[in-house]
């Protein structure tokens, strides 16, 4: 389902429609057949008009079994067109995903457009003239089931074709059989006198430029690769595989010509340990990995804030505790970003708003480092990391580069002397004539870099590793508002991969004339230095998260500001009619309409 749906989105981008895509998959990697706990979904949101979100409720629901329906009905809209798989809708099939009858036969979709198909039996008699055995002709039902929706679409089967051809180059008839039944699918709409589904999507209005899908992890990886081009620095990457952090690593090791190293470390701790050693060397280190990886390399990271080297730290958010949701999205790392480590050991915290916004936090990420020579977190999630959108590929000429200091001179060194500006100290890469020196986890002396155990000299170092973080707030732009005006009833504060459902709630319910307006943080420690007063000017905030009121309560303690929290922790995003729900119950107290899952989707804290 994830091929067939990046398939289609290749499809919509072709047409040159906006998108948003919400994959959503199971985290067995041999879910059973059948089980609602096996189900993968692929959501996609594409128009003529800005696309921000993946979508509340879709105009058409594609279910392959009944398990896929039980598990994904409840969002199709009233009157939506439903399709299924009439064939998988036997016995044994309907009592895994919990059916004590056949909706099929009961009535119980009334309330849907049902287009109900054979579509296995279709499949096999489109495929019979290749040879493939009854199973193997049977897993082409996904691409028949995908030209139908082409047809439906008006989209063009060449780009699939040709996708199939390079995929299976090894097995011509599985490339026959697949594009036979891809066509036969096309054909069926065609023929099958269900011309009142077809839709006319046309393309949307965009600037001019080349442009490709981009997914939040491919963004990062690139934004990466791009931060060592503009340091001019090797980059480093020790990461050990984990959901859903991985093709992070993955691309990187794609371009070892760009200067990159990638070590697929034995564990958490090691990998990190290897990007710390490298960026002691000299080059850009860099980790990813997402929240329980994030809790082994914690006294890793410690190390790092103590030796004060430049460290990019990417973690993909899942849901959690412990292994949790690896599947899933969640918000909730970010006390651990914050605060997750042993003594006073400031951090530099990003967070992502968009698929496409990666790449940008990326290089923001690797320039903090570099010039206050300290780890950054960057904070994404599954959502972002899984999701796609159209992204107009940049003019990497116009980007701008980052200038790296690497000490060379002899007199006066110590490995803690300071830029005075900065707090960063002197980035001396061992081999450098006369600039022998060691750093470690043991308090050094501020002013000679040798071990210190004298309290007063303690306080001062912790004191000045946390000006230097603060410091930062300097230098990064002023937070702006990304939909509204600047004062008025209402903010909606947002972080991370909430951009776009809030975005869009605030737009509608400026539409219906109320005063609310959105501001999105990529900056989460330090916070941009005009926030507070910022903040000060609406007459109240509300603060969506996915997990349980982590932002919310930085807010309220930093600027002791009763700021309102409204969560969710479901696995799943925001949906926008929750957050407009929300919005206008705030500021139209008489009128309460309720979320789209009820109440008990969110929780709202006094």
């Amino acid at each position: 389902m994830q091929v067939t749906g990046d398939q289609f989105t290749l499809a919509a981008a072709l047409a040159r429609n906006d998108l948003a895509t919400f994959p959503d998959y199971p985290a067995e990697i041999r879910a059973p057949v059948g089980t609602t706990y096996g189900v993968s979904g692929f959501q996609i949101h594409f128009g003529a008009d800005d696309v921000f979100t993946p979508g509340d409720a879709p105009d058409v629901l594609v279910a392959m079994n009944p398990a896929a329906l039980t598990t994904n009905l409840r969002d199709l809209k009233r009157g939506g067109l439903l399709i299924v798989n009439s064939d998988e809708f036997k016995a044994a099939n309907l009592r895994k995903a919990g059916y004590a009858a056949n909706p099929l036969e009961d009535g119980s979709l009334s309330s849907w457009d049902v287009l109900a198909i054979d579509i296995t039996k279709l499949t096999q008699a489109a495929v019979a003239s290749t040879g493939l055995s009854s199973k193997e002709a049977a897993r082409c039902k996904n691409f028949w089931t995908l030209g139908l929706m082409y047809w439906i679409y008006g989209r063009s089967l060449e780009p699939t074709v040709r996708w199939l051809e390079a995929k299976f180059a090894k097995r011509p008839e599985l490339v026959a059989a697949n594009v036979q039944a891809l066509k036969a699918g096309h054909a069926y709409g065609e023929t099958a006198e269900i011309s009142h589904h077809r839709y006319d999507v046309p393309p949307a209005a965009v600037q001019p430029g080349k442009y490709r899908n981009i997914s939040g992890n491919i963004a990062t990886a690139w934004g990466l690769l791009a931060a060592g081009q503009l340091t001019g620095l090797p980059v480093v990457m020790g990461a050990y595989p984990i959901t859903p952090a991985s093709d992070v690593l993955h691309e990187l090791s794609r371009h070892k010509a760009l200067g990159v190293t990638t070590v697929q470390a034995e564990d958490e701790i090691a990998a990190i340990c290897v990007a710390i050693g490298a960026s002691y060397a000299g080059s850009l280190g860099v980790t990813v990995t997402s929240g329980p990886g994030m809790a082994l390399k914690t006294e890793a990271l410690g190390l790092a804030v103590s030796t004060e080297l430049p460290l990019v730290v990417v973690n993909v958010q899942r849901g959690g505790p412990s292994t949790g949701l690896p599947t899933k999205t969640e918000q909730a790392d970010l006390f651990q970003a914050v605060y997750g480590r042993n003594g006073e050991a400031p951090i530099c915290v990003l967070a992502a708003a968009t698929p496409a916004d990666c790449f940008a936090m990326a290089i923001e990420a690797a320039r903090i480092a570099v010039k206050y020579m300290t780890p950054v977190i960057l904070l994404t999630d599954g959502y972002l990391a899984n999701g796609a959108e159209p992204w107009r590929v940049p003019d990497v000429s116009k980007l701008a580069k980052i200038p790296v200091t690497q000490r060379t001179e002899v007199e006066g060194f110590h490995p803690f002397v300071r830029d005075p500006k900065t707090l960063a100290r002197a980035w001396a890469v061992p081999g450098t004539p006369g600039l022998t020196h060691r750093i470690g986890g043991i308090e050094k002396d501020f002013k000679s870099g040798h071990i210190s155990y004298s309290p007063e000299n303690h306080e001062l170092m912790s004191r000045t590793r946390e000006a230097k973080i603060l410091g930062i707030a300097e230098d990064i732009p002023e937070q702006g508002i990304e939909v509204g005006a600047d004062h008025g009833k209402l903010l909606v504060l947002g972080w991370g991969s909430t951009y776009g459902a809030i975005r869009e709630a605030v737009s509608r319910c400026r539409a219906r004339g109320l005063d609310v307006s959105h501001a999105h943080l990529r900056n989460l420690h330090p916070f941009p230095r005009n926030l507070g007063a910022l903040l000060g000017k609406f007459e109240r905030v509300l603060v969506p998260e996915m997990n349980l009121g982590q932002l919310v309560r930085l807010i309220r303690s930093q600027y002791l500001l009763p700021a309102i929290s409204y969560t969710k922790i479901q696995g799943k995003p925001f949906k926008v009619d929750e957050i407009e729900s929300r919005i206008r119950q705030e500021l139209e107290p008489g009128d309460r309409p309720s979320a789209t899952n009820g109440s008990s989707a969110v929780h709202e804290e006094p």
